[in-house]
């Protein structure tokens, strides 16, 4: 299964939702679990803003009240009777350029916004009552309990997002789909560069199953918190092996690797390997294609429960430059983090 069939660590459960290629080839930038976080808002009567930022799909639960009235998963502000409207100041994870967004009204029904825009920009700090905000998507009309897709063509990089609903009410998850953008024109070359990681601009191409978890958790920071949180496959009842390719943000030569396998303990591969290769053109689809073909960057490894295993230069076959690395895993089970470190080509 190509990376275009799941979205990239946001909801892996949304039976009968068509989403966009946006949302499913790049990372959400609005992430909590990604270092995103509300600044501030207007009013968080019946829910705080924060829950928008949650990576688990939203939840109805039947009879869950609190001192505010019905619990909702998600932010939702009182009913303003003073005219104006509700807004939501997001610190994006990491800056980057915003190819799409999702205003997720799931289980809002009476008492969701009829409208809501958005207003993005780029400051070292956070907003003050001096930053200039651009308008990057116009009031746009919600509906009762439903994804909001939006695209966006511009190639301007951003650190913030404003949220506006009109005037009020609840949106459970608000979710901001973007590259992440970094000046490698400043990086020393000398040096060893995490260029796997989600942050310097790392991006899951495709897998060929995700059964219990998808690999967007490969490239996120830290090391896994639970056996939820990395890459975990079905298991295989067949011949073969289980796969996972990952565009780097920058040409490298590898000099080393992690394969963590946290948590991981009745269900973590037997081996893994992985292969590279330097692509310069091509869609998604023909990197998935050519993949099988690519040398081997690092031949099989036998593999251990719960461990970070590194491999250096004496593991590694030199195979010149590559942008783009393929993690085998033989013949099934999970991972938790994959990191690839390298000079810059």
């Amino acid at each position: 299964m190509a990376a275009s069939n799941l979205p990239t660590g946001t909801v892996i459960n949304a039976p009968g939702v068509e989403f966009p290629e946006f949302a499913t080839r790049y990372a959400n930038l609005a992430l909590a679990d990604f270092g995103a976080k509300v600044v501030s808002s207007s009013n968080e009567w019946f829910g705080p803003a924060e829950r928008m930022l949650q990576a688990a799909e939203p939840v109805f639960i039947v009879g869950k009240f609190d001192d505010h009235g019905k619990w909702m998963d998600g932010w939702e502000t009182r009913r303003r009777r003073d005219g104006g409207f509700d807004h939501a100041v997001v610190r994006l994870g990491v800056s980057g350029v915003i190819k799409g967004i999702d205003i997720d009204t799931s289980h809002f029904t009476g008492n969701f916004p009829p409208a809501a825009s958005v207003q993005a920009c780029y400051c070292d700090g956070d907003p003050d009552d001096h930053t200039v905000w651009t308008e990057i998507v116009p009031s746009t009309t919600l509906s009762s309990s439903s994804h909001h897709f939006i695209e966006l063509n511009d190639e301007r990089r951003w650190t913030h997002c404003r949220l506006n609903i009109y005037p009020d009410g609840g949106v459970a998850r608000f979710r901001v789909f973007g590259q992440p953008a970094t000046d490698w024109s400043s990086k020393d070359p000398a040096q060893l560069h995490e260029v796997s990681a989600l942050a310097a601009g790392g991006r899951i191409v495709g897998y060929n199953d995700a059964h219990f978890g998808v690999p967007f958790r490969l490239i996120m920071p830290g090391r896994g918190v639970n056996m939820g949180d990395g890459w975990e496959t079905r298991r295989r009842r067949e011949p073969g092996y289980d796969w996972c390719i990952v565009e780097l943000a920058h040409a490298v030569h590898v000099e080393k690797i992690e394969v963590d396998t946290a948590h991981f303990k009745g269900n973590y591969p037997d081996r893994v390997s992985i292969q590279a290769a330097n692509i310069t053109y091509g869609t998604d689809q023909s990197i998935i294609t050519q993949a099988m073909f690519w040398p081997v960057l690092l031949p099989e490894q036998k593999a251990q429960p719960d461990h970070q295993h590194f491999y250096t230069l004496e593991h590694l076959n030199d195979i010149g430059p590559v942008t783009h690395v393929k993690l085998n895993m033989h013949p099934d089970g999970g991972v938790s983090r994959l990191r690839v470190w390298g000079r810059l080509a």
